[in-house]
């Protein structure tokens, strides 16, 4: 499922704007109440976040709005209170004619989420945490939250490198992205978008004073607590704490360890909100887009192996991963396997593709290594992070047709580059192995 970003609208709250947009239309509302950043359009401007909230706009009517002090709110690099952001969201449910909503906090949004319920029990349908807490940092009775060297090294940090990909360690917020250069470039794009510096000192500053804990046996609203088991930012602790002192709370410990939740296995965590406040659970449907696949080969590789040796191929290889890498961020491909010695990647349109399949050929041959290349275009199944159908199996039978060096392509993919002043040569008609029918493909020129 994919959803059209929703249009960004104000609510005066006090003397602040506070910018929210309102998408779905399931039968209950679900305020979104972020972490510690944000930015509510450039959720929708990477793939993940953007299947992340459309999943949760399946079922719901999902109101997201920025905190003040980030993303698309009015700026400040001074303190908030939580009375002042529990005054923000019920500006955005008056200013959307929501009276009573579900509140879903995640990671800093949950104490003022659990305040909010408690507050205003009147307006909160159901309260909904992620991977968060109700005390951040540590004490003699509260041994789960950052010491005063955690908060020493995150302020040093955001100091040297916010709106960097070292700004946020994705080893710790999302390591299963962590390897991921492109995705690593992505979150610090869109955190360099949600705040300045100031403005995340200030939030952060915030969290390091902010308590909550004899807030939560008031909360008397039925209560999820999700929350990730090896969760390498927020210690699963903070939500067992929680669960123990809250009378009508229902715990889900999730497997893996990322932090934000949109990496890793978002839709078990989408499923079980989902089942909370529906009572039912759907599986995520699968997208069907059109998209050009590319696959590449090393010539040779076994024998190159061979004479180098394990060790030496694995450091060439390491190269060779690392230079094709740096193509694709240029080249806005994306990643989606790496087996061996090749690479399977898709792009949103094929002359692109082509550009970067001639970068690749060229780049790798600074070490010696010469590759193979196939494109097709055709519609693909995406779930997750996979990308399936007859399309990718085509796409890799036509790269078994390319000789050393050469960059073939299905006729799909010449035809559709028609006026780009890329040259083919017709390479015949072709069986595929497991397609049906014949092919015609084409080496590319230069």
């Amino acid at each position: 499922m994919s959803t059209t970003q929703p249009i960004t609208r104000y609510a005066k709250s006090g003397d602040v704007h506070i910018a929210y947009q309102v998408t779905g239309e399931g039968p209950i509302d679900l305020v979104f109440v972020p972490g510690f950043v944000s930015h509510v359009e450039a959720n929708w401007q990477a793939p993940n976040s953007e299947k992340f909230f459309s999943r949760l706009a399946s079922f719901s009517r999902l109101i997201l709005f920025d905190k003040r002090g980030t993303g698309l709110s009015d700026r400040s690099s001074q303190l908030f209170t939580l009375e002042q952001r529990m005054d923000d969201v019920r500006a955005v449910m008056d200013a959307v004619g929501s009276e009573r909503a579900a509140i879903f906090g995640i990671s800093e949004g949950g104490p003022m989420s659990i305040l909010f319920a408690a507050t205003y029990p009147e307006r909160t349908k159901a309260l909904v945490m992620y991977g968060t807490y109700a005390k951040r940092a540590w004490a003699d009775d509260h041994p789960f939250g950052w010491k005063d060297e955690d908060w020493a090294m995150f302020f040093t940090n955001v100091d040297s490198y916010w709106g960097t990909p070292r700004g946020i360690d994705l080893n710790v917020w999302a390591p299963s992205v962590a390897n991921d250069e492109l995705a690593c470039l992505k979150v610090a794009e869109y955190m360099r978008a949600a705040a300045s510096p100031g403005a995340v000192k200030a939030v952060m500053q915030m969290n390091r004073e902010i308590d909550v804990r004899s807030v939560l046996p008031t909360v008397r609203v039925p209560t999820l607590i999700a929350h990730r088991t090896r969760d390498r930012n927020i210690s699963i602790e903070q939500a067992r704490y929680m669960v123990e002192r809250m009378p009508n709370a229902r715990f889900a410990e999730l497997p893996g360890e990322d932090h934000i939740p949109w990496f890793g296995d978002r839709d078990t965590l989408i499923g079980e909100v989902e089942e909370f406040l529906t009572g039912v659970r759907h599986e995520p449907e699968a997208d069907r887009v059109l998209a050009t696949v590319l696959f590449t080969d090393i010539v040779d590789a076994t024998k190159r192996a061979a004479e180098l040796g394990d060790k030496q191929w694995r450091d060439l290889l390491a190269r060779h991963h690392s230079l094709i890498r740096r193509e694709l961020s240029r080249f806005r491909g994306r990643e989606i396997d790496t087996a061996g010695d090749g690479f399977f990647v898709t792009f949103d349109g094929p002359a692109r593709a082509i550009r970067c399949a001639k970068a690749i050929q060229k780049t790798v041959t600074q070490l010696g290594l010469t590759v193979r290349v196939g494109l097709h275009t055709g519609e693909c199944e995406v779930m997750d992070e996979k990308v399936t159908g007859i399309a990718v199996h085509i796409g890799a039978r036509v790269m078994s047709h390319a000789t050393a060096g050469e960059v073939i392509v299905s006729s799909t993919v010449k035809d559709l580059v028609a006026g780009s002043g890329i040259g083919f040569v017709d390479r015949g008609a072709y069986e595929l192995k497991g397609v049906p029918g014949k092919w015609r493909i084409f080496a590319v020129k230069g």
